[in-house]
């Protein structure tokens, strides 16, 4: 194949960053790093590889990464070091294409690496074994490689799917026959084969994959469709579904104030129906008249159609592996709904026609009573339904880091009356449709970035960028953090005055105004003490234990246990505070938000 020119890649990289197909280093970076880079761009599904640019160096420090290009010495020896290691460091030999061209008069390399087979899938550093030497690319970052991770890579060579393992203990006794009477039932409605529907119960159960092939335990599948509750709360408690109520727009932590939980743990055949109806109960209504009709018609705020394909994406696509609930949270402006596990398809791919599910059999089980399609149309039609009921269209988010997906509706009515009104205000501005609607959701959510912006308006990456950036140089939008990690807060130009004076919260990271976050003569003495006794060289059980301390005396930002303990808040957040929020051993003070401006670490109720 015939590689795009240094300079075309070195332009995408200066103009949008690091991405999920570009990644630059300079010549002595080829080490770890760079071989996990090529594990990262020959496992992450169809994207068809990636690009590293040799030769190049990055520069921290502004609201901007820049890049300056400094070339390599030895370029021939560079290639067949580069060539050696991923034929011999891998699992598999890796052949990338090497292009060596000169740029500004310095020698500079372009090294394509290719997708690999499915069958070759995961590629792993055979001296770190699985999944500690897989890795994946997500956004501009190379991440190890989740339990969900290896075993996606093994369905795709024809193992059997999560769903499909048997759950030892269960029999067909634990299948609750209510469950399954109402899936003939809706069957039959629908015009399904009889000849399925009259086989016995245990014929039926193991036609649908909820049975195991040998003996007659229940698979992963048959117990969450059909189990009965006894069953389910024995063996998988926690894929139960919370529906939590919240006085106004913001997570509250404290559970004995502002919030409310309804569990549902039952056979999803039941379940999903029962879930979907209390939510449009509970879920704000106008009301309507047909042309030629007298009889009032009440309407959810958001569309029935919308909320039902939202719950039952959460419960078809969830990890079933991790032990966690879906939750559905109606705050007073939106509703929310989030399952574990991560979007198998990469996010600015989603909505286009292909769907792919870790779970195939409860997946066809939901499709067979209409619950759920299999054709990648689901977030089309979210988004069609949302956009003829005027409304913002909903915002999803995939969160590979906490294994997690969440998808936003808000009841707001986009650009109403009042909407047009505020936006006069900056008539001066010659906003395009695209920045009203995106100023009109930051006002109502708190904080934009890149990927909201682009499922609001349904841009790519570059023009999200360069509107972005408009809106902040235009004094709308006040910039934070970096490179990946860029969000957006509303300026008190676009607020108003009434909010311009509002004192600065204490859990701010102070990253971008350069201020002292944190008093550290505040801290009690205990803590000072144990922190005095880390030193430079701590080893990291001692430091997790000192973090986890110091977040159950107060919630703190990732600067400010950088500057408590004399620590670059990079490091800290790559070497401890992800690892302790996926172990559960710290929890984020704004966990339905993890780019809101104030977000900070607390330690959960059993470590303090």
């Amino acid at each position: 194949m015939t590689l795009p020119t240094f300079t075309e890649l070195f332009e995408k990289l200066s103009t949008s960053d690091e991405s999920v197909e570009i990644e630059a280093k300079k010549a002595s970076d080829l080490t770890k790093r760079a071989l996990e880079t090529v594990s990262a761009f020959s496992n992450e599904p169809d994207r068809g590889g990636g690009y590293l640019l040799l030769g190049v160096e990055g520069k921290e420090g502004n609201l901007f990464r820049d890049f300056d290009v400094v070339g390599v010495e030895n370029p021939d020896k560079l290639q067949a070091d580069l060539a050696t290691q991923c034929r011999d460091s891998f699992n598999t030999p890796i052949r990338p294409e090497i292009q060596v061209e000169r740029h500004e008069g310095k020698t500079v390399l372009v090294v394509f690496v290719p997708e690999a087979p499915a069958h070759d899938k995961p590629v792993y550093l055979r001296s770190r074994g699985v999944p500690k030497g897989a890795f994946r690319r997500i956004g501009s970052t190379t991440q190890t490689c989740t339990d969900d991770d290896i075993a996606m890579f093994y369905e795709a060579r024809g193992h059997r799917s999560y769903d499909e393992t048997a759950v030892q203990g269960t029999t067909v006794a634990d299948v609750d026959p209510a469950a399954l009477e109402a899936y003939r039932r809706t069957r039959r409605e629908r015009g399904a084969e009889a000849a399925l529907l009259d086989l016995p119960d245990p014929q039926l159960l193991r036609a649908l994959g909820a049975t195991a092939e040998q003996g007659e335990a229940l698979t992963v599948a048959g117990l969450v469709l059909f189990g009965n509750v006894a069953a389910l709360r024995r063996y998988l408690p926690m894929t139960r579904i919370d529906y939590i109520r919240v006085d106004g727009r913001e997570w509250v932590s404290d559970p004995d104030h502002r919030y409310q939980t309804v569990e549902k743990l039952g056979p999803l055949v039941l379940t999903v129906p029962t879930i979907v109806g209390l939510v449009l109960d509970d879920i704000p209504k106008s009301f309507s008249l047909a042309e030629d009709g007298v009889h009032r018609q009440d309407v959810p705020l958001i569309p029935r159609k919308v909320i039902r394909e939202a719950v039952v994406n959460a419960v078809m696509h969830r990890s079933y592996r991790s032990h966690q609930p879906v939750q559905i949270i109606r705050y007073s402006n939106r509703l929310e709904i989030k399952n574990p596990g991560y979007s198998l398809i990469p996010s600015e791919r989603l909505g286009e026609p292909g769907s792919r599910t870790r779970n195939p059999r409860i997946a066809a089980a939901l499709h067979d009573l209409g619950l759920a399609e299999t054709k990648g149309t689901g977030i089309p039609t979210m988004r069609k339904v949302m956009s003829e009921a005027n409304l913002t269209d909903p915002l999803f988010e995939s969160d590979h880091v906490r294994s997690e997906f969440a998808v936003r509706l808000l009841t707001h009515h986009l650009l109403s009356e009042d909407d047009w009104a505020w936006l006069g205000r900056f008539k001066a501005h010659n906003l395009s449709d695209d920045e009203a609607r995106a100023l009109v959701v930051l006002r109502e959510l708190g904080a934009l970035d890149n990927a909201a912006y682009r499922s609001i308006n349904r841009v790519d990456t570059l023009t999200a960028s360069s509107r972005l950036r408009r809106l902040r140089d235009i004094g709308l939008l006040d910039q934070r953090g970096q490179g990946r990690s860029t969000y957006y807060l509303p300026t008190p130009a676009l607020l108003g005055s009434s909010e311009a004076g509002a004192s600065p919260n204490p859990l701010d990271s102070g990253l971008s105004r350069g201020s002292d976050p944190l008093d550290t003569e505040e801290l009690p003495r205990e803590l000072a003490a144990a922190i005095e006794g880390l030193g430079k060289r701590a080893r990291p059980e001692k430091v997790k234990q000192v973090i986890t301390r110091l977040c159950a005396w107060q919630p703190l930002s990732g600067a400010q246990l950088g500057k408590i303990l004399d620590r670059n808040p990079t490091y800290l957040s790559n070497n401890y505070l992800r690892q302790m929020l996926g172990a559960g051993e710290l929890e984020l003070l704004y966990p339905d938000s993890p780019a809101h401006p104030k977000q900070a670490y607390k330690a959960p109720a059993k470590g303090k």
